[in-house]
């Protein structure tokens, strides 16, 4: 059985120019990349502004497991299937983190016959957008650490520096570190703290602006410290927006490739749905609609993270309203959830899956909260029987959801055709209400709530008493209108990883609550959700190598 690398090395790709002619862009029009990549430039994006739009299809999923789910591969298989049965379809995904593809999960260009390429490329520095979003990071905290030593004319209490480097990489040992160490010329010693790049507020800003004007103007609104009288120091404040907006100024663009049946994808920004809001960039998703009749896009980890923010975040904030809802899992995982050895998943089991189905269920449930049309796939294994699927089957439609097998990591946009027709079915004879699950008028604290007992299943929340006391101070602060970004581990509906299938009726923890006033959320970490996460035992990275040639090895 081929790689994933090794069937993305053996396709034949099209000039990208090629694949942008078939969405009516100009050669003059891309900012390429070399010969298989680009960005759309500015003024064919300002071009767009009053075209009309498509159908926005979003693609999620069940909490993930070791088993695996595949939503990228469907998402892409989806997107390859539509283009086979005559639709104008275009893509819209996230860039993948490094992070990951040298740690435990691999990379992020979907699987098989459903891949995003040049693999390779999309899987490591890609155009360089978050090499550019970890630059303007870290000009910001160095001009901060310069405005301390230079005199602090701003009176910023080093005891309350909120901003924090970043490095899109998982380096545990740099999760709290001690600076300015040294001479007095070396600055001033205090502690600092790195997250993940894909963690870093000014990835989420990037993804939420419209254009250069609103991102300067989310720049500017990032509070990095408080004085010695507890008031907020700004970016903008610094004097740093210009500089940083210079570093920011192609990232913003989004970047054009293609899958491997030429499928036009855009694929721009890439914030975890664990730790951040989980959505590719704004201006991909309505660029994409105003290029094609049909995009399929997608939101990261289980329904209850990456669905909750696309929907309570992402929409709330563009005016973005999805027409359907693909609902991804696996019998494979559904029989995890329901107790199964991993090494034992590939036997029938049909106790464990009644058992684990729950999980399945409760995303379906979230997501009709929202108003908006679902269709449940199977993302299918070879190991799958006949008694097993129909059992998904039976209990999806008994449940109000269309349902479709999907065969694309083997047969790629072919083996996506029985999805697609369901989709356009539902599309066509369901019509989407979609609707947030909180209003804005709530407090900081009903909100929370609101997506704890509705979203994860919650019987209460808890709050350490620093979190209460920065509730406080934020509602004083005037940002009590903002929705909420909810960190929590992605591999239960509760904040304890170990509870899977439907936990109920427990108390989720928050420990922390702040601010990311640029991009326009309150950040709340629940449980011990880490904000850079770390490398495994054994990473990926070992097995990632390049020959003699330049060929590389080992990704997945």
């Amino acid at each position: 059985m081929k790689s994933d690398i090794q069937i993305a090395q053996e396709a034949v790709l099209e000039p990208i120019a090629k694949v942008a002619e078939r969405l009516g862009i100009g050669e003059e029009q891309l900012e390429p990349y070399g010969r298989y990549k680009a960005k759309l430039s500015e003024e064919y994006l300002s071009s767009l502004q009053d075209r009309p739009s498509g159908k926005l299809i979003l693609v999620t999923a069940i909490n993930p497991t070791p088993a695996g789910e595949g939503k990228t591969t469907v998402s892409v298989g989806l997107g390859q299937a539509l283009s086979l049965l005559g639709k104008k379809t275009v893509i819209a995904l996230r860039e993948p983190s490094l992070g990951p593809c040298f740690g435990i999960k691999g990379g992020a260009s979907g699987g098989g016959y459903s891949q995003v390429v040049p693999m390779e490329d999309l899987n490591l520095h890609f155009t360089g957008d978050f090499h550019a979003i970890t630059s303007a990071n870290n000009l910001l905290a160095a001009l901060l650490d310069n405005h301390i030593q230079q005199g602090n004319e701003l009176r910023i209490d080093p005891r309350q520096v909120v901003w924090k480097r970043c490095l899109d990489m998982n380096d545990r040992v740099l999760r709290n570190v001690v600076v300015g160490l040294g001479s007095k010329a070396d600055g001033m010693v205090r502690e600092d703290h790195f997250v993940i790049t894909v963690a870093s507020e000014i990835m989420a800003i990037l993804c939420l602006a419209d254009d250069m004007q609103d991102l300067k103007k989310r720049l500017s609104r990032i509070v990095v410290a408080y004085n010695f009288d507890g008031e907020p120091v700004t970016a903008g404040d610094l004097k740093a927006v210009g500089a940083m907006a210079a570093l920011l100024k192609d990232a913003i663009k989004p970047n054009l490739v293609q899958t491997l049946e030429h499928t036009p994808v855009i694929v721009h920004g890439g914030p975890f749905a664990n730790i951040a809001h989980g959505c590719n960039s704004v201006r991909a998703t309505k660029t994409a609609l105003q290029l094609a009749d049909y995009v399929v896009t997608e939101a990261g980890f289980g329904a209850d993270l990456g669905a909750e923010k696309f929907f309570d975040i992402k929409c709330r904030m563009s005016g973005l309203k999805p027409d359907a809802v693909v609902l991804v899992a696996t019998v494979r995982a559904l029989k995890y959830n329901g107790g199964a050895a991993k090494a034992d998943l590939s036997a029938e089991n049909l106790q464990a899956l009644q058992k684990g189905i729950v999980n399945l269920e409760k995303h379906i449930e979230n997501l009709q909260k929202y108003q908006v049309p679902v269709v449940v796939t199977l993302n299918s294994f070879v190991t799958d029987t006949a008694a097993e699927t129909d059992f998904v089957r039976r209990f999806c439609e008994e449940r109000g959801c269309a349902f479709a097998l999907a065969r694309v990591w083997e047969q790629g946009g072919k083996g996506g055709v029985e999805l697609a027709g369901e989709v356009l079915r539902t599309l066509e004879e369901k019509e989407s209400r979609f609707q947030v699950l909180y209003e804005d008028s709530l407090s900081i604290q009903e909100k929370i709530g609101a997506v704890a007992r509705q979203i994860y299943g919650a019987g209460d929340v808890a709050y350490a008493p620093a979190a209460q006391k920065q509730i406080r101070k934020l509602e004083e602060m005037g940002f009590g209108s903002l929705p909420v970004c909810m960190a929590k581990t992605q591999y239960s509906l509760s904040d304890d990883p170990e509870l899977l299938g439907r936990p109920e009726g427990f108390c989720l923890t928050v420990r922390e609550v702040y601010v990311s006033a640029g991009a326009g959320f309150i950040v709340a970490l629940t449980g011990a959700v880490m904000t850079m996460p770390g490398l495994p035992k054994k990473p990926a990275a070992f097995g990632i190598d390049v020959d003699g040639d330049g060929r590389i090895t080992g990704l997945f």
